[in-house]
């Protein structure tokens, strides 16, 4: 067989031995709607019409961003995945949706069968936790795009939810609490600010320990928290009026995303320990602490809107969620997010 190709440094036979590899990873996700093997032209999954009343289709895109430099840097494959995984599952568990299936968009600038396994196995590890089966991807290899140990990292899913179950923005009101479920990290957002306070301007290397006992590299590459699990049954049940994923943009963006009236969204940031790695940050930057809130999940990566009456039913089945505030109706200056910050912080 010709060579041309390779020598063009594509290598074709490295790809199907990644693709090989990645199979037993991909077959830890899989759901009883999967219709056909990987590897097919398209995924084929069948719509179970019976489970729901009104089903309607939720989708959600998203990318790891900048954090993929960290983990092709340091050679840590195993959980970008996870993040991959997260990014796009907790969008959609935003709008009331469970999770069905997924597929990733892997670009390298050369194949390297181990190194795509891992990728794979930590975005078949992130599928599970979601409970989303794995269905397809694409793996390009790119040698003039990229050098030959980067990558990119982007993912697509998709997922359903009954009609009644949506969480569209109008059932949050005032008076409902804001209950919070803590982030594992920084999760997959602010990594360029990230990246530039600790390497760039302040020279750390990966193996700096904190005073936690824990190396910046595990805080850096700790995976995005996934949500599912936990909080789809909430919504089944109808016990969660709203949710917001606090991603990129912080709770000044993304909190607002899951309420459509003129309210405000009143948060107690003394209602839980900010993690030690954005008061590490936010010490080398000297940011202010309202401008944390702007950029970074600072220690919550889901927010819930919470009828009062059902909100011992939430706490007793989310152990660590913590209740950080409430909705009130809007101020004349019209401010949606209105943080309480100690006077020293500020």
């Amino acid at each position: 067989m010709s060579n041309a190709y390779q020598q063009s440094g594509v290598d074709i036979e490295k790809g199907y031995e990644a693709v090989n590899r990645m199979k037993k990873h991909v077959g830890r996700t899989m759901r009883p709607e999967v219709m056909n093997q990987l590897g097919s032209f398209g995924a084929l999954f069948r719509l179970n019409n019976q489970a729901y009343e009104q089903p309607v289709l939720v989708s959600g895109t998203d990318g790891v961003g900048t954090k993929v430099l960290l983990a092709q840097a340091s050679g840590r494959l195993d959980t970008i995945g996870i993040d991959c995984v997260a990014m796009c599952v907790n969008d959609i568990l935003a709008q009331g949706a469970q999770p069905l299936f997924f597929l990733d968009y892997l670009a390298v600038g050369a194949a390297e069968p181990e190194k795509i396994e891992a990728i794979v196995a930590g975005v078949a590890e992130g599928c599970v936790q979601a409970g989303a089966a794995l269905v397809g991807g694409e793996t390009a290899e790119m040698p003039d795009l990229y050098a030959q140990d980067e990558f990119d990292l982007a993912g697509f899913c998709v997922g359903v939810a009954d009609e009644k179950n949506i969480l569209d923005g109008t059932q949050v009101s005032e008076g409902d609490l804001l209950i919070g479920l803590p982030s594992s990290g920084i999760h997959s957002n602010g990594y360029s600010l990230v990246r530039k306070l600790f390497f760039k301007d302040n020279h750390y290397d990966f193996e700096h320990v904190l005073s936690d006992g824990q190396t910046l590299l595990d805080h850096l590459l700790t995976p995005t928290r996934i949500y599912v699990q936990e909080v789809l049954p909430l919504v089944e049940k109808q016990l969660v009026k709203g949710l917001a994923h606090i991603t990129g943009g912080g709770f000044y963006e993304n909190v607002p995303r899951m309420f459509n009236k003129p309210l405000t969204a009143v948060i107690d940031t003394q209602a839980w320990e900010t993690p030690l790695i954005f008061q590490e940050l936010q010490n080398l930057g000297k940011i202010t602490f309202d401008e944390m809130f702007n950029i970074f999940n600072m220690g919550m990566g889901m927010v819930m809107a919470v009828s009062p009456e059902n909100s011992e039913a939430v706490l007793s089945q989310l152990p660590d969620a913590v209740v950080i505030g409430k909705m009130a109706k809007q101020t004349t200056n019209d401010e949606v997010v209105h943080l309480l910050i100690k006077e020293e912080e500020a």
